[in-house]
């Protein structure tokens, strides 16, 4: 008998446990291949308003996002499960791992490894600042696992199914023969988790990387040249019944300013391809020409709304996507300050002209973030576009410094 289907694809980081943990239930979970690379349907975003995988839907229609909990829904149908613990304290236990691994190892492996593969953008000192971060993160894995043979207990539950999901790309990407030398615990972990028969039911063979991934720019497919074709022959005349031409595309109204003297896109290439602080912001200072441009705080208005880090980060990739028709008249960095509950999103950008409004309002939701106009002149105003470039320091918000998280 049907339990309901999950949204998602294989080898989704978060699906891999909950598929497994229905394997072990003999539920009667179906899969449907959703990429959200792919572009999703109106209808499912109905059912997930962000357009995310993984999403549930029961045989009696109903509805649940958000990973975590459709994993301990599909794992509490059997209720002699060994899955979710003996105890009270097993459970919160699992529960505590299973959040670890979503909110602070697998955003930073995935902002490790993705911009290297062309999934993301590409900037040198961002992947440096997640492989550092996640790195981190996956040491407290190391530590707990130097002395403990599972996550939680003595055998395993579904925080290990959950988490070697979270980590499975970056075994398959970046945590390579030497890393692993020298994570000998968390690597024995792992095998002994994808070895699992329920694990390799969803995946039959999990991939190890021998060597990681160089931190620079991905390789671009070469394009084939393509063939001269005849040129077409003149046009005869149409008849004036003939349909009128269609109406040229609408300009974008920063054209207006003309073509400027300081090149964004030469910046763009310092930023990404220099060390940001020793190199590409003295340039930027050196060349810029104010007169053409302005450079903007950007604070996210309802950050006492924000949950989850990598929710939230997820936000700023979308704005950063909404932004694509003014590509060519702006630059910044967006970050997400703090950690789940208690973050903040602030940024700054450099922006074509002297008002922000103009290269910001091509995004539907601009109106959720405030703009404020910084000074180059002023030192404070400054050093805040720096730290911004730079991604290394601490800011202060509402009276309160956060870190990246």
């Amino acid at each position: 008998m049907s339990f309901g289907k999950l949204y998602s694809f294989i080898p989704n980081a978060r699906s891999i446990g909950i598929l497994a943990a229905a394997k072990d239930n003999k539920l009667d979970l179906e899969l449907v291949e959703t990429k959200p690379s792919d572009g999703v349907s109106t209808d499912y975003q109905k059912l997930n308003k962000l357009g995310r995988v993984p999403t549930f839907v029961g045989t009696d229609n109903y509805v649940l996002t958000e990973c975590l909990a459709i994993a301990v829904y599909v794992t509490s149908q059997n209720e002699k499960t060994t899955l979710l613990g003996k105890t009270k304290q097993d459970y919160a236990s699992i529960l505590r791992w299973m959040s670890f691994g979503n909110s602070e190892v697998l955003p930073q492996i995935a902002n490790w490894f993705r911009p290297l593969t062309g999934q993301d953008p590409y900037n040198k000192k961002n992947v440096e600042t997640s492989q550092k971060s996640a790195n981190q993160a996956l040491k407290v894995l190391e530590d707990h696992l130097m002395i403990n043979t599972f996550l939680v207990g003595e055998r395993i539950t579904l925080a290990d199914l959950m988490v070697a999901g979270f980590v499975s790309r970056g075994f398959e990407n970046v945590l390579d023969k030497k890393w692993r030398q020298d994570n000998p615990s968390t690597t024995r972990w792992y095998e002994t988790i994808v070895n699992q028969p329920i694990y390799n039911a969803v995946i039959p063979e999990a991939k190890f990387c021998a060597e990681a991934l160089k931190n620079q720019p991905p390789t671009q497919p070469k394009k084939e040249a393509k063939k001269e074709q005849p040129k077409p022959k003149a046009k005869e005349p149409e008849d004036e019944e003939d349909e009128p031409a269609p109406a040229p595309k609408a300009k974008h109204p920063l054209e207006a300013l003309g073509r400027p003297s300081f090149a964004i896109d030469d910046w763009k290439r310092k930023f990404k391809n220099e060390e940001t602080r020793e190199v590409a912001l003295p340039w930027f200072w050196e060349n810029v020409n104010f007169e053409e441009y302005s450079i903007w705080r950007v604070d996210y208005k309802y950050n006492d709304e924000l949950t989850m880090t990598f929710m939230s980060a997820n936000l700023v990739g979308g704005f950063y996507a909404r932004l694509e028709a003014s590509r060519k008249y702006l630059q910044g960095c967006m970050s997400v300050y703090g950690k789940t509950n208690d973050s903040v999103i602030s940024g700054a950008w450099l922006v074509r002209g002297q008002e922000a409004i103009p290269a910001f309002d091509v995004a539907p939701d601009w109106e959720s973030y405030e703009f404020t106009k910084l000074d180059p002149k002023k030192s404070e105003d400054k050093t805040f576009f720096e730290d911004q470039m730079a991604w290394d320091k601490n800011i202060e918000v509402g009276g309160k410094t956060v870190s990246a998280f």
